[in-house]
């Protein structure tokens, strides 16, 4: 990086959702009430086309806040499975705290089960429910915190389950259905608990806003707020379909650089939060980050395309289930590498109201290669893998994919190897914890994170 976009020390305020995929009014959602969001997407740039790098919890965000691939990171299953960062990986909070940014995160982290391995000076992973983290985080902001600062909130919502008592449930007919979706009542008994999370976190997120305002801060503050995967309905999180790997994503720049709102269409993909974050910061993006800056282009400055094609990935979710994809503005290829059903549903999705809803269908047998014109089929139900028509350009996209992967040292164990991995990464984290975490409560003590808060000064 020649010259940095914008070479002042600022700081960073990320709010991170569970399981939300793009489900908000700003995205054309329907019925869905999400006014604070939507208002910071109406002052800041909206990214209508970013995906995850993975559409399940831990190695989404390993790949959100290392700048690197599942595989190259080590991160290709979930934390509560004993998967773990490599020993080398550098987290955006520890890039920046080595160049004199203070980092803090409150709330729901997913990347490990040691929070102190991911660079932050201080942090509390305690709760992770959007009213805990908002508190903390603004009491935080409120006592003048060191600058320039990396501020993290992670919000446990909107990941199941929606207990009414938390989240007063949407009118069941006061939205459409996602066109991936049944509508059936089930289903829409399911989207009203949804809808009824996203509005309390909604309002949390409000009043995090709102006192970044009180304090002085926003013109001093890039805000970023994005989510890890596809909702955590069938058909979306832990598919490589756009419901699976489509995620919201928008930043706020500081007030002091008067940015006009803009609209975003290139892709983004996971990988490319950091490398995007520390150019628009003026600090170094080191050479093992796997994604590329789009600094240039959210602040208008650029016209070129960052990127004009992203690859995502699974290897283990509840099961190993090996899939690769890539993805261009027109086109959408994926390769399986292992017998399964069409949908292999996560626990929490198959044990939903939604999964009940379902038929049989989703349990036919998943084909080898699948592609997708996403002009004419945006939903990516008519198959053209395999065809006359498009031979060439899925010949084209398997040696785009082929080449990625081997550029990027992915390599996929056989069925059984595969199968044995996830076994012995299980049951070693599970001794270690000596017990099963519940991996559905919004408390650490809980979910099974094995160190205690660090503290900076008490908040």
């Amino acid at each position: 990086m020649a010259t940095p976009v914008n070479p002042v020390r600022d700081n960073v305020l990320i709010v991170h959702w569970h399981d939300l995929g793009r489900h908000l009014g700003c995205y054309g959602a329907s019925g869905v009430r999400s006014p604070n969001l939507d208002r910071l997407a109406a002052e800041g740039v909206l990214l209508t086309d970013a995906h995850a790098a993975a559409p399940l919890c831990s190695p989404s965000r390993g790949a959100l806040f290392s700048g690197r691939y599942p595989h190259s990171n080590g991160l290709i299953g979930l934390a509560h499975h004993g998967w773990q960062y490599h020993d080398d990986v550098r987290t955006l909070p520890s890039l920046l705290a080595e160049v004199g940014w203070y980092t803090a995160l409150f709330g729901m982290q997913h990347e490990t089960a040691y929070p102190k391995r991911l660079g932050f000076h201080e942090y509390d992973v305690t709760n992770s429910y959007c009213e805990y983290v908002t508190d903390r985080a603004s009491r935080w902001l409120a006592r003048f915190p060191p600058q320039p600062f990396l501020l993290t909130a992670g919000f446990f919502e909107t990941h199941r389950p929606y207990p009414v008592d938390r989240y007063a449930p949407a009118d069941p007919e006061g939205f459409d259905v996602p066109s991936y979706l049944p509508d059936r009542p089930q289903v829409r008994e399911d989207l009203a608990g949804f809808h009824g999370s996203i509005e309390v976190a909604d309002a949390a997120v409000g009043r995090l806003l709102q006192t970044l305002d009180d304090e002085g801060l926003d013109d001093s503050t890039w805000v970023v707020f994005l989510t890890d995967h596809g909702e955590a309905f069938p058909g979306a999180k832990s598919t490589l379909y756009a419901p699976g790997t489509g995620i919201a994503a928008i930043v706020r720049p500081p007030r002091r650089l008067r940015a006009a709102p803009r609209v975003y269409d290139d892709l983004f993909s996971g990988v490319d939060l950091v490398p995007t974050l520390l150019d628009l910061l003026g600090v170094p993006v080191p050479a093992a980050v796997e994604g590329v800056s789009h600094a240039g282009q959210l602040l208008g400055r650029s016209e070129s395309t960052a990127r004009d094609v992203l690859f995502t990935e699974k290897t283990f979710h509840d099961s190993f289930d090996p899939i690769r994809a890539v993805r261009t503005k027109q086109f959408s290829y994926i390769e399986n590498y292992a017998p399964r059903p069409k949908l292999d549903l996560p626990l929490d999705i198959e044990n939903s109201l939604s999964g009940a809803a379902l038929g049989t269908e989703h349990l036919r047998p998943r084909p080898s290669r699948e592609l997708y014109d996403l002009a004419a089929d945006p939903d990516e139900r008519d198959n053209l893998a395999d065809t006359e028509d498009f031979a060439g350009t899925q010949a084209e996209l398997a040696l785009q994919l082929a080449t990625w992967r081997r550029a990027t040292g992915d390599s996929i164990p056989s069925e059984e190897e595969g199968t044995a991995y996830a076994r012995k990464a299980m049951e070693e984290y599970l001794a270690t914890l000596g017990r099963v975490p519940d991996v559905r409560s919004a408390y650490s003590s809980e979910r099974g994170i094995l160190d205690e808060p660090r503290g900076g000064v008490a908040t």
